[in-house]
């Protein structure tokens, strides 16, 4: 009988962790990604940009707990959210909300992994053990690392960070931090396509000369770039 009690406690912790993989796995059957993907984005353009000159800063708020939402479950499609915000709302404005989305919704998934998973980082693997020690170290940098220089799947820190006991203010300005530049090359994208859209031309090869397509363009290469750069660099320190 003693060791019945503390079972239901412990089964509670995965409930919110629970929640988000099942909630995930139904967007997915029920068609959910569908909707996320480019062509969808300019089908519903003028719907999209109606409603947001309509409803002014609903329309804000809205898409962010979109977006959380979207991170929260680790759907793929943050990319597209992103270009999304700078198409909808400008460069400036849609960086800002796409990084208040994106950090909200990780830190869902950080607090559910924390209640649920922390202190399992030992039966894990060697792989996570090595994550803790890298957190351990200097927490923030480590993150800020992991944010800049995208080697794992987002969803995958999120998940490690919480297992390992991770801070939340350290979590969240980690995330918020490191996800600035690559934010804000989607959203000037986005912005981008807006404008082209706006003059009503669509995106061709002349319109990749322009400075507000070719810059983020450019952005994005140099980004794909970085994790074989840090790589190499991972090598040559472990060389020497």
């Amino acid at each position: 009988m003693a060791d019945e009690t503390p079972r239901p406690a412990a089964l509670r912790r995965f409930v919110p962790l629970g929640i988000l993989v099942l909630a995930g796995a139904l967007f997915m059957v029920l068609g959910g990604h569908r909707y996320l993907t480019p062509a969808a984005l300019a089908e519903n353009r003028e719907w999209l940009g109606a409603m947001v000159a309509q409803a002014g800063a609903k329309a804000a708020l809205a898409f962010i707990l979109a977006y959380a939402g979207l991170v929260a479950l680790s759907v793929p499609g943050s990319a597209l959210f992103t270009i999304a915000s700078g198409f909808l709302f400008g460069r400036w404005l849609g960086t800002a909300y796409a990084l208040t989305g994106a950090t909200l919704g990780a830190t869902v998934v950080f607090l559910a992994a924390r209640a649920g998973l922390a202190g399992l980082a030992a039966r894990a693997g060697p792989w996570v053990r090595r994550f803790e020690a890298g957190f351990r170290r200097n927490g923030l940098n480590y993150l800020l690392v992991l944010r800049l220089v995208p080697i794992f799947p987002f969803w995958l820190i999120n998940l490690v960070a919480g297992v390992v006991g991770l801070r939340l203010w350290v979590f969240a300005l980690g995330t918020f931090v490191g996800m600035i530049p690559g934010s804000f090359i989607y959203a000037s994208l986005g912005s981008g396509l807006g404008t082209l859209a706006d003059e009503g031309r669509p995106p061709d090869l002349a319109s990749l000369s322009r400075p507000s397509i070719l810059l983020p363009i450019l952005g994005l290469a140099a980004l794909a770039l970085v994790p074989v750069a840090y790589k190499r660099w991972r090598v040559g320190q472990e060389a020497s």
